[in-house]
């Protein structure tokens, strides 16, 4: 993606339900129009940024945009991983992101096993990378300053 950081946000709607069942790496997914309104230039892959749920705390996220090969999709996908412990679901809430980075492409995995090892890798390369002045500038960015009368369930 030629143009980062990229800003987007969108209505949480429910994914595949892999995420925190078999991998144990929650997501939190875009419904279809916001994927298919990403830039062109937009490379399938893994990324980096900062994410805000509703008008909440910005916390640092990996996020796969594309068809995830393992589990082999037939639409293109965007889930972002939240690096922060939530006390329960959002569905329905506004999440807000800007991607800030690209760590690499997606792939296939010859099992389960190896996939999440891969995301744990990605999680731990986000967090170093994220920590960069450059990038931690734009958690500061005015995209996550939501009007409190916006306040969705506390968050």
């Amino acid at each position: 993606m030629r143009h980062l950081p990229y800003f987007c946000h969108g209505q949480v709607v429910r994914g595949f339900g892999r995420g925190s069942k078999q991998l144990g790496i929650p997501t939190a997914n875009f419904p279809e129009q916001v994927v298919d309104y990403l830039p062109t230039d937009v490379s399938t892959g893994i990324y980096y940024g900062w994410p805000s749920v509703g008008s909440g705390d910005v916390h640092n996220m990996v996020v796969s945009i594309g068809w995830n090969p393992y589990y082999k999709n037939t639409k293109k996908s965007m889930e972002t991983h939240i690096m922060h412990t939530f006390k329960e679901d959002f569905y329905g809430e506004i999440l807000n992101v800007a991607i800030v980075g690209y760590l690499r492409p997606e792939k296939n995995f010859d099992s389960l096993e190896s996939l999440i090892s891969a995301i744990q890798g990605d999680i731990e390369e986000a967090k170093k990378r994220l920590d960069l002045p450059e990038h931690l500038k734009l958690k500061e960015d005015n995209f996550f300053q939501v009007p409190k009368s916006k306040v969705m369930n506390g968050h």
